[in-house]
């Protein structure tokens, strides 16, 4: 039985739609509560069991790995200030980290997801992987990729986080038609990959979050290899997951999708930025309940 012991973070968008925050400061550095969005995907992955992460990053983005060292720097500036309390968070950081392998490859085309992930194949090798994109955030007991790896481990094929959404709602990373299987288990009948309001075939959204198997891998190859570069560049044509996976579907090869308990969040434009900071401010464990009563007082002032 094989476990999965890499996982590929893509931070590739260039986030637009949150200008102009995004103008200097990359969106996976955005706060959601009292950290970056960015540190609730890598403590996910951590509680998988996973210890080799691989960012696929822009030229100019160094920030996420230079987030994810050692500081002496700040450390002696706390300790010059005498802040325990900040120098107790840094240590509980470092906690985090340990044992973690970070690595970078740059995505020097902006072609879509389909393309940054496969931009890792050669860190990855002919290994499964978890693949996550960093706009979403599932908020759970038992960590999404936990809930993923652990289908993984039965079926040993491509698992896809899936979410139940209302005829209204679109995903980015597509939407798809199912055949059940067992509680919370299917089947992938098909992957829809530009979803709108108007197509009310499918109930059920992919959250962000996949196990992909070598095979999985070869398709997303095989995709990114059907038109010149250049052309595509020119086109302005993107190489989707879910084009890709939705052609490993038409071969008649499996790819299962699970229902993953928890609160989905995003925060790719400035109205799920804000619904998922206030989200995790008013579950704070230290500050919550300031806020809360926070929010009483001009409710009735």
């Amino acid at each position: 039985m094989i476990d999965i012991k890499k996982a590929i973070i893509p931070v590739v968008g260039t986030g637009v739609p949150l200008f102009p925050f995004s103008k200097i400061l990359p969106k996976e550095f955005l706060p959601l509560a009292d950290k970056p969005a960015i540190q609730y995907i890598v403590e996910e992955i951590k509680a998988a069991g996973i210890k080799k992460i691989v960012f696929i990053t822009k030229t100019n983005k160094k920030e996420v790995l230079n987030y994810f060292k050692h500081s002496a720097k700040t450390e002696k500036i706390l300790k010059d200030a005498k802040e325990k309390s900040l120098l107790n968070e840094l240590e509980a950081f470092y906690r985090i980290i340990k044992n973690l392998s970070f690595s970078s490859v740059v995505q020097k085309e902006p072609l879509g997801y389909g393309y940054a992930v496969f931009q890792a194949k050669k860190l990855i090798g002919n290994n499964p992987c978890a693949v996550l994109l960093p706009d979403d955030i599932i908020d759970s007991v038992t960590p999404c990729t936990v809930q993923l790896s652990k289908v993984f481990k039965t079926c040993q094929k491509p698992v896809v986080a899936l979410r139940r959404i209302s005829n209204k709602d679109t995903s980015p990373c597509g939407t798809v038609r199912v055949e059940k299987i067992a509680s919370r288990l299917y089947k992938i009948k098909k992957i829809i990959s530009h979803s709108s309001a108007d197509d009310n075939s499918s109930e059920f959204a992919i959250a962000g979050r996949y196990i992909l198997t070598p095979e999985a891998m070869s398709y997303i190859q095989k995709f990114s290899k059907k038109k010149p570069l250049k052309e595509m560049i020119e086109s302005g044509r993107k190489i989707t997951l879910a084009e890709s996976l939705d052609s490993m579907l038409q071969d008649g090869k499996i790819i299962y999708g699970y229902e993953v308990e928890g609160n989905w969040l995003r925060y790719h434009d400035k109205p799920h930025w804000f619904k998922s900071n206030m989200y995790f401010s008013l579950k704070h464990p230290k500050f919550g309940e300031e806020l809360k009563r926070f929010l009483e007082q001009i409710k009735t002032a």
